[in-house]
């Protein structure tokens, strides 16, 4: 239809009829003249929105379906999540498990020595510059570290601080070349100077060249002036072979660490020295020596020896 003022006219007079229908169903409410129109419609039309309806419902359907499939999805995703965490943290009560047994022998170490001790996660190995024998620790300065500070875990001495930042800090191993602290002898409290060697055991050169020292001997560090770097009693390690060529003026002892320094996870850095020298009570207790097996040897007497008796022996001879 062209846009003509006919047109224009005729759609304005419906708009009008429109209006008035609607007013009037509105005040007719269920006596509205207009019911028996909108009755014979809805039998005219409801044919027709029931099939497209009918037609259209599959597809709502489907967008539905995707719809819940992905929030489905989601939960499903949300649920392996879950699972994978809960398998994860029950593979690691292994790590768990070892951890609560390193705090508990640090702690205990701790209170023999009467060391305040803050403790630390080993996070890196290495040093950025050089091929030193140092670990990483997530303490710092913020948290009271300062350097030349011992370092130790539940076995006994790892090493001292030398670099400290705001939130981490540099420990040098015990088994480091440049390592070295003076060490006293269980017991004979014969002195020496222990030095690192790598992945090899301790160097320890005794003061005393006639020391007397043997295989199992232990030793703990001797102390330095206002305890820094190293506070007294901490255990060092296990003499594990001597010198036989020893010198007049020193003696040489190899002693492998008490410490497992390739395989640190929890240590203390000492914070708080302690008020007397804890001497060997930071020692764990010396393990007892294997008994030697017994052997019983059963003599069976050959047919027709005579059994002595009395203790005395018989000759066939004398017979």
């Amino acid at each position: 239809m062209r846009d003509t003022r006919e047109s224009r006219l005729l759609l304005v007079l419906l708009v009008a009829i429109a209006f008035a229908l609607i007013t009037v169903d509105i005040r007719g409410g269920e006596d509205s003249p207009v019911d028996g129109a909108r009755q014979a419609a809805a039998t005219v039309f409801g044919p027709v929105e029931d099939g497209i309806a009918t037609a259209v419902d599959p597809i709502g359907n489907a967008i539905s379906a995707v719809r819940d499939s992905g929030t489905r999805h989601d939960r499903l995703a949300a649920l392996e999540k879950e699972n994978a965490e809960l398998k994860a943290e029950l593979g690691s009560d292994d790590r768990y498990r070892s951890r609560v047994k390193q705090l508990d022998r640090m702690l205990k170490t701790a209170a023999n020595g009467q060391y305040g001790i803050k403790g630390a996660e080993v996070i890196a190995i290495g040093a950025a510059q050089g091929f030193s024998w140092t670990v990483t620790i997530d303490i710092g300065s913020n948290d009271g570290i300062r350097r030349d500070m011992t370092v130790l875990n539940g076995d006994g001495l790892v090493g001292r601080v030398t670099t400290v930042g705001p939130n981490t800090s540099t420990v040098l191993l015990a088994n480091d070349p440049d390592f070295t602290v003076g060490t006293r002898m269980e017991s004979t409290d014969e002195l020496g100077f222990a030095s690192g060697q790598g992945d090899r055991p301790l160097r320890v050169e005794l003061l005393n060249g006639k020391a007397k020292v043997k295989k199992g001997d232990r030793l703990v560090t001797f102390g330095s002036q206002a305890d820094r770097p190293f506070v007294p009693g901490v255990p060092v390690g296990v003499v594990s072979r001597v010198d036989p060529s020893g010198g007049d003026l020193t003696r040489t002892v190899y002693v492998e660490p008490f410490a497992g320094l390739t395989k640190l996870d929890l240590v203390g850095v000492v914070v708080e020295v302690p008020r007397k020298d804890p001497r060997d009570t930071v020692l764990p207790p010396k393990p007892k020596p294997t008994p030697r097996p017994t052997v019983t040897v059963t003599v069976t007497p050959s047919p027709g020896a005579e059994v002595p008796t009395d203790g005395q022996s018989q000759d066939p001879q004398e017979q």
